[in-house]
């Protein structure tokens, strides 16, 4: 740096002559170079003085008198020294002189672009207009030149792009300027006020302060228009961004200290001891005095001066930070805290943590003094700053939610800071040590934590939405800067302590009452299923169940964030769910491993579990529609259920329930299958002949076992489960008697189709207390009652029976394509024969010859003959039961295989008819002949033998 010579040793070389006479001349101006921050160059006039002041008095006169000279010389001298140590000055003048010369220099090569534009402007006008004019003439030849009109037109374009090309250089020359001025004017405001807050604390460094950021909005404006217009002027958008970048650099500072500087003057903080309502007399508590109700004249127009100028600065970084963001991916961005409210906060913060400190083990008065703080400045929030803000064109941003936020992130770091981690120590000295009091005393304070944690969110809440306002901050993320609670945000390691916490005592008063078996037979009175649609006939066990599950719930609610609220309902609700279906488990295999659901007690156990899974499924369903619920479905973790939080506990009970249902029925159909064993066994019964069929004894007692079980079941079951049970013990006694009852094509009389008929309708009966039409309930059997009934002239020919038009025409679904054979097998066992009118001859083993007319009922297929056998002398009065082969004879050769066994009575009569004239045949047969006319074809033979 170039040497320059104080003032004050300037003034110290003359005032020491005054003082010791004997200081020669040489000795000044020695010191004087002495005293320079750099040498002098050599002096001739030193030499001369010297040589003058030797021992001669007449040369020490002439000496003295050339003192003053000397004194000048020297004078001249370190002035010229200085003007010589000047010269960055020079060089920047210079420099300055050579950019102007620049900027002349491109300015003059603009203007000359500029006036070649102009030319060419000028020609394409001139040659448009002489285009004009030459077609406006009259008697314009109509043979142009095609050439000539196809090169216009191909030079129109070009032409018309290097335009457009000009007046973009135009226009991005102009806005290079504008921006060039605009940021020099910051630069020079910016380092004004730097200047002025040197020489003094400048009362008019808010105004400097307006002056540059009135400026920067304008150079912002300008970006948003160019990045709107011109988006690939990206080079010129980025130099700006980075000469605005360095003025923000030094403004933001400067105006953040001028204000903390007047908020000092305001007396901020204010005491937290407070000095109104202090009197130890007053019943009132003493408030705190909140000096911006109490700044007046002066005072209040400085602070509204720097407030706004915060105030524009964050609107105007706002404003920037969206523009450089537009077009890019980054998803939520976090909200960006008011900073005037934020120099409030701090202050007052740093002041209560004083206080804070000496109550760590008592966290309730921290608690007390946090909201007391929040409570006794948030009207003045509303009363003088958010007019300033509106003013200020701060869009979304309130002051009581901000003045909130700002003491709950300060309560929430002390927290995180100091009160929690001894909070940690505590639990794990307690699991170290074999004490459970240490155990229970530390989980103890932990839940007192949380509980003053989650009154103060509540506390704060209300104080916001007591005005009538909305929460505005209420999304996610932007809820936990208003909630205590967002300490486990951070934390989600101590998020899992808690939970835990809460999942064991829970899950310790509801133990015991578990093992209390009264709370399973005592059932919830007035509990009802889906919305009140059936009883449930729950057990007492699931009010507790479903108590300590709201109680889990209710603590989710207030944890500030949807993912967090998912995990502590997995961690502390899913484990008690588990843990109650695994005690019904339990329940309903030691009944099934005594009695195998054999008696009614067993029965009774297993139908209190499911009636309990059946309530609680019911319940979890309904709370999954609820909001709080439905935010967690979106969830990526939740999502692989496909559902809400307790899919998969909603899923295993619905097993659970299927499982001992299924159970249940399965039993009732062993003991069914047990008992009907002998008469599926018998297939005799169906070959028999009756004029009132009898229904069978078998049939009765499985039918009563079925009712006296389903009833059972119906008094202890809930509605849901109980109509499940019926309906698959009737879907399971149809399969079983289909099956037993038809397998292997058994034969059936008229009277065997009766007697199934009338079980069947016994059976009927029992399921009808449940339903209208149990037939429906019996498909197979129902169907092929049907088919047992249809007329035989129907089931003739076996392709009506497969055609699955007819089949559904006569009330036939659900038979089986692969059921077709057999049933055109079995249909065919069951076809009568033809009607026939004629003549019964019987011929008996004495010789006698009875005749009688015969007929045959198409409908009832009964065959009824009348005849008798008898020997010489008597009668035979008591019903003979005889086996009759049909067999039908043609005139040919030999008479064609039997095609039907049936079973028929033969009824004796007194009367005794007089022989026909038949042709006698030896052995006990009987012949009949077809009633006809004498000159009638005779028709065929059929003969049955004894």
């Amino acid at each position: 740096m170039p040497a320059q010579i104080d003032a004050q040793d300037y003034n110290l070389q003359l005032s020491v002559p005054q003082k010791n006479k004997n200081y020669s001349l040489e000795h000044q101006y020695s010191d004087c170079l002495r005293r320079s921050s750099s040498p002098l160059p050599p002096s001739p006039l030193l030499s001369a003085i010297q040589t003058l002041s030797r021992g001669d008095p007449l040369r020490l006169m002439v000496a003295s008198a050339v003192h003053l000279g000397c004194v000048g010389d020297a004078v001249v001298f370190h002035v010229g020294a200085i003007l010589s140590h000047n010269w960055l000055f020079a060089e920047l003048e210079s420099s300055v002189a050579e950019l102007s010369a620049r900027l002349a220099d491109v300015a003059a090569a603009y203007s000359s672009s500029l006036g070649a534009a102009g030319s060419a402007l000028c020609a394409v006008r001139g040659g448009l207009a002489a285009l004009k004019a030459s077609t406006d003439k009259t008697g314009v030849r109509e043979d142009v030149e095609a050439g000539s009109e196809k090169m216009l037109f191909e030079q129109l374009p070009p032409l018309a792009t290097d335009v457009a090309r000009v007046d973009m250089v135009r226009d991005y020359a102009e806005t290079a300027l504008k921006l060039d001025g605009l940021i020099g004017d910051v630069e020079d405001a910016v380092s004004s006020s730097v200047t002025a807050k040197l020489k003094s604390r400048g009362e008019n460094s808010e105004k400097t302060h307006h002056v540059a950021i009135g400026y920067l909005k304008k150079i912002e404006d300008l970006l948003a228009s160019v990045t709107r217009t011109r988006p690939q002027w990206t080079r010129l958008i980025s130099a700006v961004d980075h000469r605005v970048d360095r003025s923000l650099a030094l403004l933001r500072p400067q105006a953040i200290v001028d204000h903390r500087a007047l908020l000092s003057s305001l007396g901020w903080p204010p005491s937290l001891a407070g000095t109104k309502n202090s009197d130890s007399n007053s019943e009132k508590p003493a408030e705190t005095v909140n000096p911006l109700f109490s700044m007046k004249g002066d005072l209040t127009r400085k602070y509204s001066e720097s407030f706004l100028s915060l105030c524009n600065l964050q609107e105007l970084q706002k404003r920037r930070k969206a523009r450089q963001l537009h077009g890019h991916d980054v998803g939520n961005q976090p909200r960006q805290p008011l900073w005037v409210i934020e120099e409030l906060v701090n202050p007052l913060s740093a002041a209560a943590q004083h206080h804070f400190s000496k109550w760590v083990e008592n966290p309730e008065f921290v608690f007390a003094l946090a909201y007391k703080i929040t409570r006794d400045f948030v009207d003045s929030m509303d009363e003088i700053l958010q007019p300033l803000v509106d003013k200020a064109n701060l869009v979304g941003y309130s002051c009581r939610e901000e003045w909130i936020s700002g003491i709950v992130i300060a309560l929430s770091t002390y927290l995180a800071k100091e009160i929690f981690p001894k909070q940690i120590e505590l639990l794990q000295e307690s699991s170290s040590s074999d004490a459970s009091s240490t155990a229970v005393q530390a989980r103890v304070s932990w839940l007192n934590l949380v509980d003053l944690m989650i009154s103060f969110d509540k506390r704060t809440q209300d104080l916001i939405s007591g005005t009538g306002l909305l929460l505005s901050v209420k999304d996610d993320e932007n809820w936990q800067r208003i909630s205590v609670l967002s300490v486990f945000c951070d934390r989600p390691d101590w998020l899992e302590i808690w939970a835990e916490i809460e999942r064991r005592e829970v899950f310790a008063s509801l133990k015991s009452a578990m093992e209390n078996e009264n709370n399973w037979s005592k059932r919830i009175e007035g509990a009802m299923l889906e919305y009140g649609s059936d009883d449930c006939k729950s057990p007492a066990i699931t009010g507790a169940v479903k108590h300590g599950l709201s109680l889990i719930i209710d603590r989710a609610r207030p944890i500030p964030s949807i993912a967090l609220r998912a995990e502590f309902i997995r961690i502390s609700a899913s484990p008690i769910i588990s843990e109650f279906l695994g005690c019904m488990f339990r329940r309903c295999q030691e009944a099934e491993g005594l009695t195998a659901l054999a008696d009614d007690n067993a029965l009774i156990k297993v139908s209190q579990s499911i009636n309990a899974a059946r309530y609680v499924e019911s319940t979890l369903a309904q709370w999954c529609e609820d909001v709080f619920f439905l935010e967690m479905e979106n969830l990526p973790v939740v999502g692989e259920e496909g559902g809400s939080v307790f899919q998969q506990e909603i899923n295993q009970l619905k097993e659970f329930r299927s499982e001992w249902v299924d159970k249940i029925s399965t039993v009732i159909l062993r003991a069914f299958d047990a008992r009907s064993r002998d008469y599926l066994k018998n297939k005799r019964q169906w070959q028999e002949h009756s004029e009132e069929p009898a229904i069978s004894r078998a049939i009765i007692e499985s039918s009563g076992y079925i009712q006296g079980r389903l009833s059972k079941l119906e008094d202890g079951l809930n509605v849901l489960d109980f109509v499940t049970v019926w309906r698959a013990v009737a879907t399971g006694v149809d399969q079983l008697l289909f099956t037993g009852i038809f397998a292997g094509s058994p034969k059936f009389s008229n009277g065997g189709v009766e007697r199934l008929h009338a079980d069947l309708s016994v059976l009927f009966a029992v399921f009808q207390a449940w339903c209208l039409r149990p037939e429906g309930f019996f498909p197979r059997l129902s169907e092929i009652l049907k088919l047992l009934k249809i007329d035989e002239r129907q089931l003739r020919d076996s392709r009506m029976v497969t055609d699955k038009n007819w089949l559904r025409e006569h009330g036939v679904r659900h038979l089986t394509a692969e059921m077709y054979p057999t049933l055109v097998d079995w249909c065919n066992k069951v076809v009568k024969p033809p009607t026939v009118s004629g003549a019964v001859v019987v011929h008996g083993s004495s010789g006698l010859v009875m005749a009688e007319p015969i007929s045959s009922d198409d409908e009832e297929q009964k065959l009824s003959l009348h005849t008798a056998t008898a020997t010489r002398d008597r009668e035979v009065t008591r019903p003979v039961e005889i086996a009759l082969r049909r067999s039908l004879v043609d005139r040919g050769p030999a008479p064609p295989p039997p095609s039907r066994n049936r079973v028929v009575q033969i009824e004796a009569h007194k009367k005794r008819a007089p022989p026909p004239p038949p042709r006698r045949q030896s052995g006990n047969r009987c012949c009949l002949f077809a009633a006809s006319s004498p000159s009638a074809k005779p028709h065929p033979r059929m003969e049955y033998y004894l």
